[in-house]
């Protein structure tokens, strides 16, 4: 699962990659990044949300004590998601128009007409991604893991092909008017559909090797009204969120490729989280349960200070990688094709400005969890209405303020400053729910992890600076290449290094292997 993950992580940022060498950083690409967030968000509100935290559960519960081993309910699962999604994914498209105007609204620098060519073609998707959803459920809960966490890289793999047609294919899409038959626009949009179906399609042979059969199952079962204040809670937690994700839609079209800068910034500030947090995560989840069915507040205490200590030593490093080298992150992954080195400068100075969110996003979504595994849904919706709150405010505030080419690093600002004031919150009502938490312990952590990454980058920065000066490199991308990979190679070791020689307890068990291989040589 783990590598799964990395490959997932590192061909869906090639993807965005190619995706900004073919179009660039401007209208066309911000109008389909636009198009393209409406499948994932639209899928959430109708299904998304609610079964990550209520069909595993149901499914594992009905496998215990059906007869048939819980597969009748498996198949009414997928039927009546199906049929939701179905209807949803009908109204949606039916309403493309709406959703357009709901997103992008008054912004000067949208193509309305271009993001609801593409809306036409991509809210499709919803089912395939709801599919995958209910699809990854009934697997999890039968113990199979691999599959669905490799089938978002075939997803990625065929947008890469789409992207590499869309490249041959002779012309540019014509914006002045805008037309659905435009070749490029329908390779663009339904490659994109094309890339979901897979992920889903590829996920139907693994159930049928489980023993599973699949058979037409409606009406509603009792079992599902036990959750439904549950259901409600995280549908309103989903709900808060897409009205987050439009807000800040509609903010950053108003400046030119601001959308596409900051989806491509949040993409790379994730691939350290998706690695190593969710790991983390997963790990504690369990354990977090386990304590909160025994009442043990205790436990429940001491693993929710492990994880957010482990949040930041594991991820405060990449943080300040991407502060100190965030330019050239963009430069090196964004700097050639239609984007050329304005569009790779535009992503890095976003992430670099806003990389230091990463440790505190990590720790708002572990204390949710906490929540959650206490079987409270109803008190992560009120923190998620509280960041939403500010980050609305923020994204508000920024758009009055900042020029139009400034807007990504501002929403960029926004979303991490939110997640800041979310760990605080979240912080104070666990006190209050769980009593004393150490929570001294964890920023001194905290400020030992930022004293050892500002120390061993501020060290690599200057290698990396004093190399470029001496080589002088003509082209930017080059320069940028190498000063993210000395800047790595000598940053991440020295700050784990110095995390060890300031004695933090979480390094012990790293320290001892390598000590015992070092031995065994």
């Amino acid at each position: 699962m783990a590598i799964a993950t990395i490959v997932s992580r590192v061909t869906g940022l090639l993807s965005k990659v190619l995706l900004v060498a073919a179009l660039g950083i401007g209208t066309l690409n911000d109008s389909y990044q636009a198009a393209s967030t409406l499948p994932t968000m639209i899928n959430e509100l109708l299904l998304g949300g609610i079964l990550t935290s209520v069909a595993i559960p149901l499914l594992v519960r009905a496998e215990k004590e059906d007869g048939d081993g819980g597969e009748s309910y498996a198949q009414w699962l997928i039927s009546m998601g199906t049929a939701i999604l179905g209807v949803g994914t009908v109204l949606a498209v039916a309403c493309a128009p709406l959703l357009t105007a709901l997103f992008i609204a008054d912004s000067p620098n949208a193509n309305r007409d271009l993001v609801t060519a593409f809306a036409y073609l991509v809210l499709p998707g919803i089912v395939f991604y709801g599919l995958t959803a209910l699809i990854s459920a009934v697997l999890n809960a039968r113990h199979v893991f691999g599959l669905p966490t490799w089938a978002p890289v075939l997803n990625n793999v065929v947008v890469m092909l789409v992207l590499g047609v869309y490249w041959l294919l002779p012309g540019e899409i014509t914006l002045n008017p805008v037309s659905m038959t435009d070749t490029h626009v329908l390779v663009l949009g339904l490659g994109t559909a094309l890339g979901v179906a897979v992920q889903a399609m590829v996920l139907i042979p693994a159930l049928r090797k489980t023993g599973f059969r699949f058979k037409w199952r409606f009406g509603w079962d009792s079992r599902l009204a036990e959750f439904g204040g549950l259901a409600f809670w995280v549908l309103l937690y989903v709900g808060l969120g897409f009205a987050s994700m439009t807000v800040l839609t509609n903010v950053a079209t108003h400046g030119d490729g601001a959308l596409t800068a900051f989806n491509f910034q949040w993409l790379i500030a994730q691939v350290p989280y998706g690695v190593l947090g969710v790991s983390l995560l997963t790990a504690l989840m369990p354990k977090m349960s386990r304590a909160a069915a025994n009442n043990d507040n205790d436990a429940i205490v001491r693993d929710l200070l492990f994880g957010n200590r482990m949040s930041s030593i594991l991820l405060m490093p990449f943080s300040v990688l991407m502060t100190v080298s965030g330019v050239a992150i963009g430069l090196a992954a964004f700097g050639f094709g239609r984007s050329g080195e304005e569009g790779g400068t535009a992503v890095g100075l976003a992430l670099s400005l806003s990389a230091f969110g990463l440790v505190p996003y990590a720790i708002t979504l572990l204390q949710l969890r906490v929540f959650y595994a206490m079987k409270d849904a109803r008190t992560p919706t009120l923190i998620q209405a509280l960041i939403v709150a500010v980050r609305i405010g923020l994204l508000y505030f920024f758009l009055a303020v900042a020029e139009p080419e400034q807007l990504a690093v501002g929403v960029s600002l926004a979303m991490s400053l939110s997640f800041v004031f979310g760990a605080v919150v979240g912080q104070v009502w666990l006190r209050f729910r769980l009593g004393r938490l150490r929570t001294g312990f964890t920023v001194w952590t905290i400020c030992l992890t930022v004293v050892a990454s500002a120390v061993a980058f501020a060290v690599a920065k200057g290698a990396a600076v004093l190399l470029l000066g001496v080589i002088g490199f003509s082209n930017p991308v080059v320069a940028a290449w190498v000063e993210v990979v000395l800047v790595t190679l000598v940053g991440l070791p020295l700050a784990f290094g110095l995390l060890a020689a300031f004695r933090v307890p979480e390094m012990k068990p790293a320290i001892a292997k390598i000590n015992r291989l070092v031995r065994r040589r």
